[in-house]
């Protein structure tokens, strides 16, 4: 089929683990649209409509799409983004010019779950510490076969708590069962009367473990600082796959550091790629464990992603109801 429109891909370079020319994902589908394509690894924020005037369609996984860009646009039609998340679309902007936005959804519960329960195992367990041990030589200068410099503990009868229960947060609660764990979760709002759904300060205060999987709202951020952290066992360990903003990065810090929470495993941060000044990254604490916003990222799960978006596109282009749209 020949091509019929012209679409940008702006950052490949988020979803692609390979070299450009030698991608680790399978782009056969996206290829095959009838869509005159260019790819770009990564985009400037000053060189993003200079790459998509006259094109029809973009692919955006981060790059921000504000209303005065899209202004500038006129011959845009469709903007599938190739993340859950769409913050970084102007949505009223894109309906007033008449713009469908799509995203993809559920392609990563897999990976993220099981990155969820490594961090989680990774704490209790101490695995940082007894490493460095072994590679520090403690292990071989040991009067006994085994080391106990560092208390671990187990998942059994531990209560796990969930904050957001959308699809993610139902799979590490099934996940969190078959651990032999009691799980509870955050009531959204006082109208929310559903049978096991508790408001969040009485969950915080019971948690053995409190994961996190709501969006980033007006609403949310922030939603676990001080005053939330202070309600918390002290041996309660955070994890937060979610979205950076809904910690407060510096009452996380000063909680960890003074050892009124027993520890913190954190894959997203408030800014992303974030600053030499972020406190979590000065921090040196055996209880933290930070890890670089892959929980999403098996190349199973970025393969599913980029299928994804090229099954909106087509439904799009087939005239039919685009799948996952959002505006």
């Amino acid at each position: 089929m020949e091509p019929v429109l012209r679409g940008v891909f702006l950052d490949t370079g988020s979803l692609n683990a390979g070299e450009p020319d030698k991608p680790d994902l399978d782009f056969s589908a996206i290829k095959a649209l009838p869509i005159r394509w260019q790819y770009h690894a990564a985009t400037d924020s000053r060189d993003i409509v200079e790459r998509l005037q006259g094109a029809e369609v973009v692919v955006t996984n981060k790059v921000v799409l504000d209303a005065p860009l899209l202004e500038q646009l006129p011959a845009l039609k469709l903007i599938a983004v190739a993340a859950t998340g769409v913050n970084n679309v102007d949505l009223d902007a894109a309906r007033r010019q008449g713009m469908t936005v799509c995203n993809v959804t559920g392609y990563a519960t897999p990976s993220v779950v099981q990155h969820v329960f490594m961090l989680i195992l990774c704490l209790l367990r101490r695995l940082p510490a007894y490493s460095t041990a072994v590679h520090n030589g403690r292990w071989q200068q040991s009067p006994h076969f085994c080391l106990l410099d560092y208390p671990i503990d187990e998942l059994q009868d531990k209560t796990l708590g969930i904050v957001g229960y959308g699809e993610l947060g139902q799979s590490v609660a099934r996940m969190g069962e078959a651990f032999g764990m009691r799980r509870l979760i955050a009531r959204r709002d006082v109208s929310d009367t559903r049978a096991g759904r508790v408001d969040l300060p009485q969950l915080l205060s019971q948690v053995d473990i409190l994961s996190l999987h709501c969006p980033l709202t007006a609403q949310t951020r922030n939603l676990i600082g001080a005053g939330q952290l202070a309600l918390m066992k002290p041996e309660a360990i955070l994890i937060n796959t979610a979205r950076g903003g809904i910690v407060d990065e510096s009452a996380l810090y000063q909680a960890l550091r003074e050892g009124r929470l027993g520890g913190a495993g954190v894959d997203v941060l408030n800014q992303e790629p974030p600053g030499d000044d972020n406190p979590l990254l000065q921090a040196e604490l055996d209880n933290l464990i930070i890890t670089p916003h892959i929980a999403w990222a098996s190349r199973a799960s970025r393969q599913r992603l980029l299928n994804q978006v090229a099954d909106n596109i087509a439904s799009y282009l087939a005239g039919g109801a685009v799948r996952n749209k959002v505006c």
